[in-house]
């Protein structure tokens, strides 16, 4: 990983081949529908797609056609019960059946009574709910497992980055946490992940998964402040046990612009970067941070938002783009498309004319331009510098507190003692097996190792044969 280069604009890598990006996208999204007036509208995706495909992106990339994801992959992080509300419940069903409304209600689906009194849907019971969550779960996967194998560098997924969901329950718009499963997945290739979140809120589903893991490091730049959903993120929840000071939040007052958020965003991921050493990266770009935002109160343009992208681009790890929220419809799709431009390398090529294509009327209101206008920030007062001063100070502080990479005691097992393997069983063959031609030891470990981190086994292998040479 080249740490140096992270602000270059670059579309190659640094040995100066092109980057390989891979794409998912099932048109069948654009027919998933959460009900009238509610916020979260996943037909954004389609526009995003659409927007893409008219500049020409998808020319640049290769297109993941995948399964779905299966019901028992949901249970790398998912409870079985839970699975199994997921696949029984319809809205006829649910309509029809008292006790699995009450199960539903249990884990979070359906109308629910505030403590206030009022009624929120936030969740609701949708057509076809399975396999909507199965379709952006199955594309999260195929994305991460085309990052393990080594073919792609960046792997994008507009229709998932649902971060709110937890094991058991689906809160804040979110069912199935895709982006759990993904971390999940690439765990079984690389050693240390990071995850960051600039979702306008707190990637909580995300951050609880992996409190107590020392492999996962997740960073969540997120608004905070009372009443705005879901209230946590503090600058002080910073993970626990063997996960402590790898859980860390970096909460923003609303109004945050694209200065003040690269103030902090920049010295606290390059600090991470530098610290935590990841193998791999997951970027959630939820853009309900942008301005303008149906619900939340920070003021990035799209840029500002695709800086991020551009940033953490820059350090040549494996990358993972998903989606998130972002509740201006139209302002979403220009996003995720410039998004997508900037991990191919064409983000300064892209015309900033919206080319006509079936959803250009969406983008009347922003004149037709991908980056639209925002409202021009005014000047923030010397508190508020403060304020974000003290942030960023203490976010560094918690990094300062881990051990450098290298230096890590991982908490869960890795190399051939995780995958059940005897070093022996790679140094040695049957004695009926002379009359063949030997294989060569590397191909042969790497067959019997598959997806496994090679690195300690390599070094238990090479103090065997010193050993024996000694004998």
């Amino acid at each position: 990983m080249d740490m140096g280069a992270n602000s270059l604009p670059s579309p190659s890598c640094p040995d100066g081949r092109k980057r390989r990006v891979c794409y998912y996208y099932d048109p069948g999204i654009s027919n998933v529908d959460y009900g009238e007036g509610h916020s979260m509208v996943p037909r954004r995706v389609a526009m995003a797609h659409s927007l893409v495909a008219s500049y020409g992106l998808l020319n640049d990339m290769t297109r993941l056609r995948t399964r779905p994801a299966s019901p028992e992959e949901l249970l790398a992080f998912h409870d079985q019960k839970y699975v199994d509300l997921l696949g029984r419940l319809t809205p006829a069903a649910y309509m029809s059946d008292g006790n699995l409304r009450r199960t539903a209600e249990e884990h979070g689906i359906g109308p629910m009574r505030r403590l206030d009194g009022a009624c929120t849907n936030d969740n609701p019971v949708i057509d076809g709910l399975m396999g909507y969550c199965l379709s952006y779960a199955g594309g999260s996967l195929a994305a991460a497992r085309a990052l393990c194998g080594g073919d792609h560098d960046v792997a994008i997924n507009w229709s998932g980055g649902m971060h709110h969901a937890c094991r058991g329950h689906a809160n804040g718009f979110c069912y199935v946490n895709d982006i759990v499963l993904a971390i999940k997945q690439l765990l079984g290739r690389f050693r240390r992940v990071l995850y960051v979140d600039i979702d306008g809120h707190h990637g909580d589903g995300v951050e609880k998964a992996f409190a107590d893991s020392n492999q996962v490091m997740t960073l969540s730049f997120h608004q905070y402040e009372s009443q705005f959903f879901p209230g946590t993120g503090s600058i002080d929840d910073v993970g626990e046990g063997a996960g402590r000071y790898h859980a860390l939040n970096v909460p923003l007052k609303k109004g945050m612009d694209d200065q003040g958020y690269h103030e902090l965003f920049k010295p606290i991921v390059g600090k991470a970067m530098q610290v935590f050493q990841p193998d791999a990266v997951v970027l959630q770009c939820g853009a309900d941070s942008l301005s303008g935002d149906r619900l939340a109160g920070l003021e990035l343009s799209v840029g500002g938002h695709a800086e991020c992208v551009r940033y953490l681009r820059g350090f040549n790890a494996p990358l993972l783009l998903l989606g998130g929220g972002g509740y201006t419809i139209n302002h979403v799709a220009s996003c995720w498309c410039y998004e997508t431009a900037v991990a191919v390398g064409k983000e300064d090529e892209i015309a900033h004319e919206i080319p006509h294509h079936p959803y250009d009327h969406y983008y009347r209101s922003q004149g037709y331009r991908l980056q639209y206008r925002t409202e021009a920030p005014g000047s923030r007062s010397s508190g508020e510098n403060k304020d974000a001063a003290v942030i960023r100070v203490k976010a560094l502080e918690h990094l300062s507190a881990i051990n450098c990479a290298p230096s890590i005691q991982f908490h869960e097992p890795c190399g051939a003692a995780a995958q059940g393997m005897d070093v022996d069983d790679l140094c040695h063959h049957d004695d009926d097996d002379d009359d063949e031609e030997e294989a060569d030891p590397m191909e042969r470990l790497h067959l019997l190792c598959d997806n496994a981190d090679l690195r300690g086994i390599f070094i238990e292998l090479g103090r065997k044969r010193l050993s024996s040479q000694k004998c």
